[in-house]
């Protein structure tokens, strides 16, 4: 894991309510942290992301976890550093309405 991974898991993901897996396989993809309970897919992106190549593989790995129902919320290095807890608020948000939206969809 990278060091912003490693902050994120061990300052909140891992003892989150919700399980989430780091560097869950899904398909032919690696995805930095799911939840499976809501299909959260969790993307740290670094300077790599940036490159042409960077973001192909990305649009293409997007495509197919959406083509699963998963939704990918992709957070900057940059916001590990200098913006963590709006980080891990917009994911407790983002896990909210994804519960939500699957209690509508099964009522």
């Amino acid at each position: 894991m990278t060091p912003e991974e490693r902050k994120l898991w061990y300052d909140f993901l891992k003892d989150s309510q919700e399980n989430f897996n780091r560097q869950k396989v899904i398909g032919r993809y690696i995805v930095d942290f799911y939840c499976g309970s809501v299909k959260l897919a969790i993307e740290l992106d670094g300077s790599q992301h940036y490159e042409i190549s960077g973001e192909e593989y990305d649009t293409r790995r997007k495509q197919y976890l959406d083509e699963q129902g998963i939704t990918t919320v992709r957070y900057l290095n940059d916001d590990i550093h200098h913006n963590f807890e709006n980080v891990c608020l917009d994911i407790l948000r983002n896990i909210r309405e994804l519960k939500e939206r699957r209690e509508r969809t099964e009522a």
